[in-house]
């Protein structure tokens, strides 16, 4: 069972941080391939975010699951998961502002200007607005790359001193 429960923690860190490196490769690919139209290129771009959302509230609970057993199943000391599974818990929630925060804002200006930011004049409030959100969305993923990079070192610090 500790086995089983090690494996699910790392698969589903492993799930996630994947996903996160790959997801800009994907969309840089996408874009390169549409260049002509970054509009269709955006609209899948953005589906894929959703489905990049959905695997980390996904795996992020599956982690913080196995995490919470850990200690009862004695395979990490409490105190060695305390910071991965807060970690694991600020990850889910930028996830959960850039699913249901920064999105729907962002489909919002898109439909304002008239479903395509690039036939939008760039001085328009809409398109900054837009911009913005797309920046702050960026900087999300980062940050959730950036600690899922710090629960996985303080995970292998856990199981180098489990015993």
């Amino acid at each position: 069972m500790k086995t089983l429960l090690r494996t699910l923690l790392w698969l589903s860190l492993i799930v996630w941080l994947g996903s996160e490196v790959f997801f800009p490769i994907v969309a840089a690919v996408t874009f390169n391939t549409l260049q002509p139209d970054t509009h269709t290129a955006g609209t899948i771009v953005g589906q894929l975010i959703r489905i990049l959302h959905g695997m980390g509230l996904v795996s992020g609970l599956v982690a913080l699951a196995v995490l919470a057993l850990a200690p009862a199943w004695e395979i990490y000391k409490p105190r060695a998961v305390l910071a991965p599974m807060a970690l694991v818990v600020l990850m889910i929630a930028l996830t959960v502002y850039s699913q249901y925060g920064i999105i729907p804002a962002m489909d919002r200006d898109l439909a304002a200007a008239g479903g395509s930011i690039d036939a939008a004049n760039a001085a328009d409030a809409t398109t900054a607005h837009f911009n913005r959100l797309h920046n702050r969305s960026e900087h999300a993923e980062e940050a959730i790359l950036l600690l899922g990079l710090a629960t996985v070192v303080l995970m292998a610090r856990a199981e180098s001193t489990r015993d």
